[in-house]
């Protein structure tokens, strides 16, 4: 009875630890709000898009759209090589327009994206899973990313041409054969810029860009998988935002994480859910996003978890005389991760676009409303656990295949 009523005790205690780390690290949170009327608005937008759709090729108006079109096309195949310049290519659009809040979003999240690749060759998984499971594992995360990226910039692109001319391009949309879904988002941003309406689309949108080809396609049989099943318990499913405040510079100690764990990747209506829950977490909360933006702007990316925790773990697999170096921090010896370059080549891009996912409007629009900042969103303690557990668990798997 005392052993329960002392594991109660530090469970209450380390909820009521979150909740207060949680309040300190957000502050006050603001509304992501659009106007009422805007579903009405697009529900008879799409219809109207609907009925005078025509099938055939893709025509230009002028020969300069042309040029624009085939140089976003280039420009987007050059950027989509791997994580790392996907992960930059984000960077730079929110960094020229901050109204795209999806751009910051996507490049918090494709930094995620890396760092799970990485995990695959670093200190733990190689222990847990064989070299053709890490294999599959990668490229539905590669496969993922790729193209929600091949979907995805072509849009932020024409804006930001949009932008640079003062005449919207937007019309040039079905070009990258981009969801008939997006159209109409994209030209009432053009006249109302409600960037939480136009984020909460975008994550509508590419996660059904990839729910056929990939989820319930290539890649199914991964999701299937004992190994991808088992993320929840290994609690490897996080996605982390580091925060470096303003007055810190990178790499002098350990940085706050803000996030959430997605419990079944496979299920289109969570990814949907757990999309807005970050996007609420990373703008309906200014201090949140001050630690982020700081963060991206000064740590550039490399697929190492040592990007954002140097002090835990390190890029760097050395050896002396033939064995490993161990490097040591405060609490023990410092993890291996290693950089994307190291871990894993450069893989094919996706020939072709998936066949356009939108075929109900009254399907969407549930989702189409304003996300709410949740109250716990401190996962600092909740990452450095999940790794201590996969720490266990290739310790455990080292122990059975001793003699």
């Amino acid at each position: 009875m005392a052993y329960l009523l002392k594991k109660l005790a530090e469970g209450v205690w380390r909820k009521a630890t979150v909740y207060w780390r949680s309040a300190v690290m957000s502050g006050s949170p603001r509304q992501l709000t659009w106007h009422r009327e805007v579903v009405q608005e697009l529900a008879a937008a799409w219809k109207e898009q609907k009925e005078r759709k025509c099938d055939g090729p893709f025509s230009f108006t002028h020969a300069r759209e042309r040029i624009i079109c085939e140089h976003i096309r280039k420009e987007t195949t050059v950027w989509n090589r791997n994580n790392v310049t996907r992960t930059q290519a984000y960077w730079n659009v929110y960094r020229e327009f901050p109204e795209l809040h999806w751009a910051l979003l996507a490049h918090l999240v494709s930094r995620n994206g890396g760092w799970c690749m990485t995990d695959l060759q670093g200190q733990w998984l190689p222990k847990l899973l064989g070299g053709d499971l890490r294999e599959k594992h990668f490229q539905l995360l590669e496969c993922c990313n790729a193209l929600i990226f091949r979907d995805a910039y072509p849009q932020l692109k024409l804006y930001a041409e949009s932008r640079r001319t003062g005449k919207s391009l937007l019309h040039l949309l079905p070009y990258f054969e981009v969801s008939a879904f997006m159209l109409p988002l994209w030209q009432r941003f053009w006249k109302h810029t409600e960037s939480a309406l136009l984020t909460v689309a975008l994550i509508i949108n590419e996660q059904n860009v990839i729910q056929g080809p990939i989820i319930e396609g290539s890649c199914s049989d991964v999701l299937e998988s004992l190994s991808f099943r088992s993320q929840p318990l290994l609690q490897t499913n996080q996605i982390v935002f580091p925060l470096l405040p303003p007055s810190r510079e990178p790499g002098h100690a350990p940085l706050r994480l803000a996030g959430r764990i997605i419990e079944r990747f496979e299920n289109l209506h969570e990814r949907i859910a757990f999309g807005k829950e970050l996007y609420a977490i990373l703008f309906g909360y200014p201090k949140i996003l001050s630690g982020a933006e700081s963060f991206a702007g000064l740590v550039a990316h490399t697929g190492s978890r040592a990007d954002y925790w140097p002090q835990r773990f390190d890029p760097r697999r050395i050896k002396t005389g033939g064995t490993p170096r161990k490097r040591r921090h405060s609490a023990g010896e410092l993890w291996y991760s290693p950089p994307l370059e190291a871990a894993w080549p450069d893989q094919p891009l996706p020939e072709t676009a998936p066949p356009d996912w939108f075929t109900a409007p009254d399907a969407v629009l549930p989702y189409l409303n304003e996300p709410r900042p949740p109250k716990i969103l401190d996962m600092t303690f909740e990452h450095l656990h999940g790794q201590r557990k996969l720490q266990v668990a290739a310790e455990a798997a080292n122990l059975t295949r001793s003699p």
